[in-house]
């Protein structure tokens, strides 16, 4: 049912996977633990664990499984080895389930790290309209040798015979627009914003989906109405 090979990971190991729609788009992104041998623990946003577990049920047809929702807090540990810890999403993190560990970073400044880092959230870089590639999940959240899953056929033949329109991006800019803001060059609308920061220096970081035509070093600007 999975984008990536989860039955390869040896006890204690884990990996991030996306379950799709047929076509392709993203129902859900998880970070898969084997706990067990026949354990798998998938970690989701609080608000799809239902619909998770749903789609699964409904697709578990003659599998002799249990499929059971667990409620985790999750905390974030920068820059140390913490044993026991399972891989974050931003580089240079460790994720620790119920380890009732008090933040020492705002959710602004966890927010920059994770722009800053190119790292895409659910909600924001991530919905049903983005497909994986788009979002560069085909590089982490997908394997291109295990077996069938709903959603391999487009997510594959994108990867082997084309390339996606529009590519996320970091942004420098000089006014922080309002999300889903259009991003024009030369008059014509070439992308969208889907998350800003500020950083400390008072300069504008964000994330972006960007056409692939667009060099990288083009002077992009907001539409005058997001403006």
């Amino acid at each position: 049912m999975l984008s990536n090979d989860v039955e390869a990971l040896a006890v204690g190991e884990s990996c991030p996977a996306l379950l799709l729609t047929a076509k392709g788009r993203v129902v859900a992104p998880l970070l898969v633990w084997r706990r067990g041998e026949e354990d798998f623990l998938l970690l989701t946003e609080p608000e799809l664990g239902e619909t998770v577990r749903g789609l699964l049920l409904r697709m578990r047809l003659r599998a002799r499984c249990e499929i059971e929702p667990e409620e985790h807090a999750s905390a974030l540990v920068f820059g140390a080895e913490e044993e026991g810890g399972l891989p974050g999403e931003i580089p240079g993190s460790v994720e620790l389930l119920d380890a009732g560990l008090e933040p020492t970073l705002s959710p602004e400044e966890l927010e920059l790290r994770r722009i800053e880092a190119g790292v895409p959230r659910w909600g924001r870089e991530i919905d049903d309209r983005i497909l994986p590639a788009e979002a560069g999940l085909d590089r982490t959240h997908v394997s291109f040798s295990k077996g069938c899953y709903p959603g391999q056929e487009p997510v594959a033949r994108l990867h082997f015979r084309g390339h996606p329109n529009r590519t996320l991006r970091v942004l420098e800019l000089d006014e922080a627009p309002p999300d889903d803001a259009e991003l024009v060059l030369d008059g014509k609308a070439v992308g969208r914003v889907t998350s800003v920061a500020r950083r400390p220096d008072g300069s504008v970081v964000a994330l972006g989906y960007v056409r692939v035509e667009v060099p990288d070093d083009a002077p992009l600007q907001p539409a005058p109405a997001a403006a």
